[in-house]
């Protein structure tokens, strides 16, 4: 296959839309008459080129253009740049022979439109010829705008004389493109066609590189790509690329590099990003008869960087262009001196590793021995690392696609679902083993389908139960999990029932049973049973066990276990690990927190899930913390941010099947609306979650939801409907322990009561919430009672209910409920509090802006209210608008005044 069949030319530059920003500012003041010089500079392959070119076809046909690429062959030639780039103006002119000529003629080449000079690789040009160019933009031509645009490459030996040069010149420094962009391009290159582990490992190999990204691209099959045939280890593709890196440092002492070597050698036995270990560096240089401070003359450079005890390449690319570029019989050696080096008991893996990269070929022993060390207490990246070393040295091929499995497997917990899905790959046994269907179900119930991710889970449970009765047990749970997020209750139970015939022990057992039973209609005996496994589960320290308590509890009703075994299972996995059950820990926690009424708890946790969701590619348990914290939004009355939240859940529970969170997501802006007064659209919204018929909602959220259901449907005439809800909602109630049903149920019923009835269904609301607390639910049975009374003309009576519901609110934070309260309150007679000059801003605006009027950065806010950078500056900038203010001297001055004034609270 040629690379014209695989690779398309990008359309666009991916991820440099700053740096678009600032060249397209260059050109704007170039257009405006005034000049100005700007420097790219960056790593190979970079896009350096690619930048320059898009701002000279930026720059359109008003200013004269000059541009030239640098020839290093021709460095050595005085004025030889100069004379390429004039040679490019429309009457081609000779340079000046001094440099004090150019800025003269300059001013005549195109004269009087702008003159905009770009030079690519102006590292490799002569020194006459930058000298002559500096000392042009240091001194205009008089009424003559001119801009200078150069690329230049970093770490060379050329780049410390440019830097002499242009000091003066505003440089803007190129990095690696980030994991989104670097996606973009790569589903260009490919037109989205290759496998999820084909992707990761090109993403990996190419490091944030556009130009190696390409090459590799550019080498692989159909087949390869379509992850239909095995990919080539190492990936071949952008050789050139890597040998621009190797030649940074080619001028260095033979010395340097030969400790260059050693130090990217060493980092194969560390955990990526970790650097060298500078001790086993120096015991290193000391068996090869080389003095360590040989190492100075590469940090002078840039290759390196001597950070404490550890050493690092300043581009990972360098470190990987020397391994590949040194010659295979002096690689292996310093491979084996460095194993020579690594000796004791504790070192028992570095030095196997290094072996391993010494070795020239399949080795059985070498092999078994990396896999045996590959166990507990060791952390499970390292067992990866192990298991992935092992397998490539096997010589039986079924062995080896086992242990790419299980290296798999170890990388997903220790957080990396991309390099588990790229050693997927690389498992070629027909059929494959249980162990990678197992883990590509893993990886999917957290990160794709979740009914691919069942049917995966439920094959490898077939193949693992004759050998593998622990991996067996867990996959079929983990179809369980599958089934229950889609809402397929025959299939949760139809994996329940499988897990019944392995043995496992007693309190999953009782979880197995009693969920079993719940779902099947068989309430008290299933409570009882889930009752029992929550005692149980909750002394035991394993996260998976405690995490199943918390699920227990909240089918139950008991909210208080169910938090506590959250917090539990969260204090589990930050201790022990595994790393890929922290998103899960967090929502199962925050979830918990919501169903107590403790909103900004709930917010906290979910937001930590939130970022360590995004971190490690789980966008499942990302659209689910989305939709917990919409829930969140919509009780303290952000209604911006509950549909922001709720927007990006629906970006994932529909092609994936995750019918909980939407469900969840869909009742935070119903209640939302509900908060806004718009009850018909949110009785419209929840009609189909809570009412029988073909959209039904998810059914562990649908009965929760009700309640705001009936209040919507009442209060917009569709009374009907309502009852019908409340028929199934009593029953519900009957035998849920939750605290808030019987109240709540107390209240849907006062809504659909005739007037004679209404007040004491009222009351009886209000009393199971004097027992069972919950400021947020208390607060809406008041606020309906004495809505209730007032518009039967008892305002006097309607009073009390309606300041109750006011400070209610008010303390959890619920601000529109808090401003529909208030607004009763003064349709009932009673003057509202004096307002202060943050009254009219949210819970969360409040918040922001007190950090910021005491002197916190965005950033610091960031990580105070645990929210990110960009979360912080739409508040402020919507707090300054509220509030009439420019600055963040006037915001505090403000809330100074609101402080000091003693008729706000």
């Amino acid at each position: 296959m040629t690379p014209s069949t695989t690779v398309r030319s990008p359309l666009r530059l991916y991820g440099r839309s700053g740096e678009l920003t600032i060249l397209a500012k260059l050109l704007t003041r170039l257009r405006a008459g005034r000049g100005g010089a700007l420097v790219l500079t960056g790593a190979p392959g970079l896009g350096r080129t690619a930048l320059l070119r898009h701002a000279m076809d930026g720059a359109g046909t008003e200013p004269v253009l000059l541009h030239t690429t640098a020839a290093p062959a021709e460095r050595l030639l005085p004025h030889s740049g100069l004379h390429a780039l004039l040679c490019s103006a429309p009457s081609p002119t000779p340079p000046p022979t001094g440099a004090a000529g150019l800025p003269a003629l300059l001013a005549t080449i195109g004269a009087p439109r702008p003159l905009l000079l770009c030079v690519d690789d102006a590292h490799a040009w002569d020194g006459a010829s930058r000298a002559a160019l500096v000392h042009a933009i240091r001194r205009p031509a008089p009424g003559r705008a001119v801009a200078v645009l150069l690329t230049a490459a970093e770490q060379h030996d050329g780049a410390r004389d440019l830097a002499g040069d242009f000091t003066a010149l505003p440089a803007l420094r190129l990095g690696p493109l980030d994991r989104s962009a670097s996606h973009e391009l790569l589903d260009r290159l490919t037109g989205g066609r290759a496998d999820p582990g084909v992707r990761e490992e090109l993403l990996r190999e190419a490091a944030g590189n556009p130009r190696l990204l390409t090459a590799l691209t550019a080498r692989l099959t159909e087949d390869q790509l379509a992850g239909r045939s095995g990919l080539p280890h190492p990936l071949s593709g952008g050789e050139s690329l890597l040998d621009a890196y190797a030649a940074h440092v080619d001028a260095l002492p033979d010395d340097t590099r030969l400790l260059l070597l050693f130090a990217a050698a060493a980092e194969e036995h560390e955990p990526e990003g970790a650097g060298a270990d500078a001790a086993v560096l120096l015991r290193a240089a000391g068996l090869a008869g080389v003095d360590p401070g040989r190492l100075g003359p590469a940090e002078a450079l840039g290759a390196v960087r001597i950070d404490g005890e550890r050493v690092h390449f300043t581009q990972p690319l360098l470190r990987r262009a020397l391994l590949r570029g040194a010659p295979p019989a002096r690689r292996r050696a310093v491979h084996r001196l460095l194993a020579t080096v690594l000796d004791g008991p504790h070192r028992t893996l570095p030095r196997l590793v290094q072996r391993a990269c010494a070795a020239g070929g399949h080795d059985a022993a070498l092999a078994e021995a990396l896999a045996r060390a590959a166990c507990p207490p060791r952390p499970h990246a390292d067992r990866a690392a192990a298991l992935t070393r092992a397998a490539a040295l096997s010589t039986d091929e079924a062995l080896r696609g086992e242990r790419y499995a299980a290296a798999a497997e170890h990388a997903w917990l220790a957080g990396d679902p991309g390099g588990a899905r790229a050693l997927l790959t690389r498992v070629r046994t027909e059929p494959a083993p249980g162990r990678a269907h197992y883990v590509r179900g893993l990886v999917a119930l957290r990160d794709g389908p979740v009914a691919d991710a069942g049917e995966a889970l439920l094959t490898a449970a077939g193949l693992l139960a004759p050998h593998d009765r622990a991996r067996a047990v867990s996959a079929l749970l983990g179809a369980a999990e599958a089934a229950w997020l889609t809402g397929d209750v025959p299939g949760y139970v139809r994996a329940m029932d499988r897990v019944a015939g392995h043995g496992t022990e007693p309190a999953l057992d009782h979880f197995r049973a009693g969920m079993c039973a719940v779902l099947g209609g068989r309430t008290d005996e299933g409570h009882a049973l889930l009752r029992g496994c929550l005692d149980a589960d909750g002394r035991t320290g394993d996260p998976a066990a405690l995490l199943r308590s918390g699920i227990a509890a909240l089918v139950v009703g008991d909210v208080g276990a169910a938090c506590r075994a959250g917090v539990r299972a969260l204090a589990a996995v930050r201790a022990h690990g595994p790393e890929a059950l922290l998103p899960q820990a967090l929502e199962h926690l925050a979830y918990g927190e919501l169903r107590a009424g403790r909103h900004a708890p709930a917010r906290v946790h979910a937001y930590e899930g939130l970022r360590a969701a995004d971190r490690l590619g789980q966008r499942n348990a990302a659209a689910a913390l989305h939709a917990v914290l919409a829930m969140a939004a919509s009780v303290e009355g952000d209604a911006r941010a509950c549909a922001e939240h709720a927007s990006s859940a629906a970006a994932d529970t529909g092609p994936h099947g995750l019918a909980q969170a939407a469900t969840l997501a869909t009742w935070a802006v119903a209640r939302a609306d509900l908060a806004a007064g718009r009850h018909t659209r949110a009785a419209a919204r929840l009609a189909p979650l809570v009412l029988p018929g073909p959209r039904q909602g998810h059914f562990a959220v649908r009965m929760l939801a009700v309640p705001c259901f009936v209040e919507a449907a009442v209060l917009a005439g569709r009374g009907e409907e309502a009852r019908v809800a409340v028929e199934e909602f009593t029953g519900w109630t009957a035998w849920t322990a939750d605290p808030q049903a019987p109240a709540q149920l107390a209240r849907c019923q006062a809504l659909l009561a005739p007037p004679g009835e209404a007040a004491a269904r009222y009351e009886e609301a209000r009393a199971h919430h004097a027992r069972s607390g919950g400021d947020f639910e208390r607060a809406r049975t008041e606020l309906l009672y004495g809505q209730w009374l007032r518009r039967r003309r008892r305002t006097r009576e309607a009073r009390d209910p309606l300041r109750d519901a006011l400070v209610a609110f008010e303390r959890c934070g619920a601000r529109s409920w808090a401003g529909r309260a208030g607004g009763e309150l003064r349709a009932a007679g009673e003057s509202a509090p004096a307002q202060g000059p943050v009254d009219p801003l949210t819970a969360q605006q409040r918040r922001v802006a007190r950090c910021v009027a005491e002197g916190a950065t965005n950033r610091e806010v960031a990580v105070r209210l645990s929210v990110s950078p960009r979360t912080v500056d739409h508040h402020l900038r919507n707090v300054f608008a509220v509030l009439g203010v420019r600055s963040r001297t006037e915001l505090a001055r403000l809330l100074d005044r609101d402080e000091e004034n003693p008729a706000n609270p």
